[in-house]
């Protein structure tokens, strides 16, 4: 039985990664009004690459809790899941996650 979300209930969550997705995630079921500090230390994979050629903080945990955070209706599940969709391939571009790359370009 899913029961809607408790509008009275503020939480802020701190951290970055695969933890601060899951706790977000999971918050999203019991409140709406969530907030997210997000550590950006992460140099690994896209965000690295995006570190080093840009000179930009690494965008992957900011992407990360957006995607989290998104609404779990189906519009907004989709931009959830096209934020975190890795390109393939063996150009520049490969390996990158479309979330980064926007994010990058808005930076």
């Amino acid at each position: 039985m899913t029961r809607p979300p408790d509008t009275s209930l503020r939480v802020v969550a701190l951290g970055g990664g695969h933890g601060l997705f899951a706790t977000l995630s999971a918050l999203r079921q019991i409140t709406e009004s969530v907030t997210a500090v997000v550590t950006v230390a992460d140099d690994g994979g896209s965000s690295g690459r995006l570190r080093g050629e840009l000179g930009i903080l690494p965008p992957g945990d900011l992407r990360m809790a957006l995607a989290a955070l998104a609404s779990h209706d189906a519009e907004h599940a989709r931009w959830s899941t096209v934020f975190q969709h890795r390109l393939s391939g063996d150009g520049a571009l490969a390996g990158h996650a479309v979330g980064n790359l926007l994010l990058a370009g808005l930076i």
